[in-house]
């Protein structure tokens, strides 16, 4: 089990009150595994997230990944839209998640990424190198975005490019580039955007998977 993966996942979560005491532990997480060789910019957002009004942090948080589609944090967002396709991949990832007896519950969508990074936690280093490779292309462009709008969340995602196995398709990651980015401060043209709800895959299995929030909690209790 790789506690680097569940503070990744910890620092892309909905920033709660609830998380206040466990971001102070990423450091030593990080520092413990030594799978990053470059922390400062995870830490210092850990910092932030540990201090900052949390009603600041998560006005900040959905700004940038819940009112903008080109930084959506659902992985298939970027590779098949809204298309059948992304329902039938949710379809096969929910599989792969139940063959190692993760079961998420009706509200929790599989490709959402701090519940991928939970997943990767639970393998082996090279396997869970090999998956988040899967996705390079669109890690990789999530990076370059924030870094261009100079936020503190593109840490996340260099660190995940580091621990990716292969590097990005240069044509698929030069397309996700190319897309026009929305303007999350445009209401209207967000509404007409989600208006249709998203699916939920799965059943509801309250006895399986724990929900995000609980299985990051534990990360707290592994540190101590």
């Amino acid at each position: 089990m790789s506690r680097t993966y569940k503070a990744l996942a910890l620092l892309l979560s909905y920033p709660e009150e609830a998380h206040r005491d466990l971001y102070p532990a990423v450091s030593g997480v990080l520092a413990g595994e030594g799978l990053l060789g470059d922390r400062k910019g995870l830490v210092r957002l850990a910092s932030e997230l540990a201090s900052e009004d949390v009603l600041d942090l998560q006005a900040r948080y959905v700004q940038l990944f819940d009112r903008s589609r080109a930084l959506s944090l659902h992985l298939y967002e970027h590779v098949h839209g809204e298309s059948r396709d992304r329902g039938q991949a949710m379809v096969e990832l929910n599989k792969l998640y139940a063959s190692r007896g993760v079961l998420l519950s009706a509200h929790e969508l599989p490709d959402h990424l701090p519940v991928f990074l939970e997943f990767l936690s639970l393998l082996q280093a090279n396997e869970a190198a090999a998956l988040l490779g899967e996705a390079a292309h669109v890690l990789t462009a999530l990076r370059d975005r924030l870094k261009k709008r100079k936020s503190p969340y593109a840490a996340v995602f260099a660190a995940l490019v580091d621990l990716a196995d292969t590097s990005a398709d240069a044509q698929a990651l030069s397309a996700l580039l190319a897309e026009p980015e929305d303007d999350p401060d445009d209401l209207a043209a967000l509404d007409r955007a989600w208006a249709e709800e998203p699916v939920s895959f799965g059943p509801d299995q309250q006895s399986g998977c724990p929900k995000t929030s609980e299985m990051i909690s534990r990360m707290g209790e592994n540190a101590a």
